[in-house]
């Protein structure tokens, strides 16, 4: 009987793969380029359903997802809406969240770091009248973003404080809503 070891991990990442994905990218830098997609059908009022499936990246389609992951964007009451699902400035925080989580624990991974516990908590703030067009001054969108983070990690003060400003710098959804990143929307 040929039993095979099992994986070693820390933050319950695989090190092994973790040095493959490295190496793999690191020598084949075109691999890393990744195209993530997303559809989404009206439904009524605020309501709007988003369907999440392929992408593609390390130079294929993927085809690991059986069925697609579904999103139902909502609004409350307030905003004329059923509360039907989270709304998307609400989903704008989900997945800030997600990704300074990942990208911490990945980055953590990678320097030997533990994580014992690690949560966040976000909020935003965001004035309608941007959105509503009834003050032209106004921001559209978030005004800003607190992410408040408690982390429990075998390392110095200094380590963790160094592992969550590269966090911060290397978080993929954290950088897009930090600079200006073209939209296009067209008709089809």
């Amino acid at each position: 009987m040929n039993a095979q070891a099992p994986a070693l991990t820390r933050n319950g990442l695989d090190l092994a793969q973790l040095d493959q994905t490295i190496n793999l990218l690191s020598n084949q830098p075109s691999l890393a380029q990744f195209e993530f997609r997303a559809s989404n059908q009206w439904i009524n009022g605020g309501e709007n359903r988003s369907q999440i499936r392929g992408f593609y990246g390390v130079g294929a389609e993927d085809q690991s997802r059986s069925a697609d992951f579904v999103y139902t964007n909502g609004e409350p009451p307030v905003l004329l809406g059923h509360n039907e699902g989270a709304n998307p400035v609400e989903y704008l925080l989900h997945a800030l969240a997600g990704c300074v989580t990942t990208t911490t624990v990945l980055h953590a991974t990678a320097r030997g770091i533990t994580i014992r516990k690690l949560s966040t908590r976000l909020s935003g703030t965001i004035n309608l009248e941007g959105f509503l067009n009834l003050d032209p001054q106004a921001t559209v969108g978030y005004e800003s973003i607190r992410i408040e983070m408690a982390i429990e990690a075998d390392c110095s003060d200094q380590e963790l404080d160094e592992l969550l400003a590269f966090a911060k710098d290397h978080s993929p959804v954290c950088n897009t809503v930090c600079r200006p990143v073209p939209v296009m929307l067209e008709r089809v």
